[in-house]
């Protein structure tokens, strides 16, 4: 049986997860720390793919990474092909997974004890100070139930990857485009072992993250 969508979801989930990692949490700090104009409309689109149909959202990749659309022109200006490619599934699933990265990380960070950083403030540090030596090492929790969330989000990611990255086999075809292309096909049995891949592995994922945090509560 072939595994490379297994690989290839693996690879393209652990790049995304890395992508929302940073981006999430800069999101997080950022909307709690800062007041600006727009910041309501701003998280509003940082979780709209939440709610929207992920063909939707494929769509909206398409016009952007296309080869007329504004971030299409300039990577092709550098030589840089996504539309079709493993690239383009990375971002597919990027973008579907940063809602969940985000909302862990700005719930962890909101419960932080305030008056532990209003002790770190008394006693001289800085903002960036305070945020690197008390604020993170305290919601270090957050950040991790936000990554596993993410990348078991990543890993069954179709509607969007189908749109932007297609489904070509070797190249672009993750494990839920080749369940897709073997149920269609009549080989139930090949699409079976992958669903019971994908299935074993979200379920594990999200079973250890549950049973992790109910640990922690009990032994801190």
């Amino acid at each position: 049986m072939d595994l490379n969508p297994v690989w290839l979801s693996i690879k393209v989930s652990l790049i995304a997860v890395s992508i929302v990692f940073v981006i999430g949490t800069l999101l997080a700090v950022l909307m709690l720390r800062a007041s600006f104009q727009g910041k309501s409309i701003l998280e509003s689109l940082i979780l709209v793919p939440l709610v929207l149909p992920p063909s939707v959202a494929g769509f909206l990749l398409l016009i952007l990474f296309g080869k007329h659309g504004p971030f299409g022109r300039v990577l092709d200006m550098v030589g840089i092909q996504v539309i079709f490619s493993w690239r383009a599934a990375v971002i597919a699933s990027a973008v579907v997974a940063l809602p969940l990265m985000y909302q862990s990380v700005k719930a962890a960070l909101e419960s932080v004890d305030p008056k532990l950083e209003q002790a770190a403030r008394t006693l001289g540090a800085g903002e960036l100070t305070l945020l690197r030596t008390v604020t993170l090492p305290l919601a270090w929790p957050g950040f991790i139930s936000g990554a596993v969330l993410a990348f078991a989000r990543s890993l069954g990611e179709f509607g969007a990857t189908l749109m932007i990255s297609g489904n070509i086999p070797g190249e672009t075809q993750t494990i839920p485009l080749a369940i897709y292309t073997m149920s269609q096909g009549g080989d139930l049995k090949a699409a079976g072992v992958l669903v019971a891949i994908l299935l074993a592995t979200s379920f594990s994922l999200v079973l250890s993250l549950n049973i992790w945090k109910k640990r922690s509560v009990l032994w801190p």
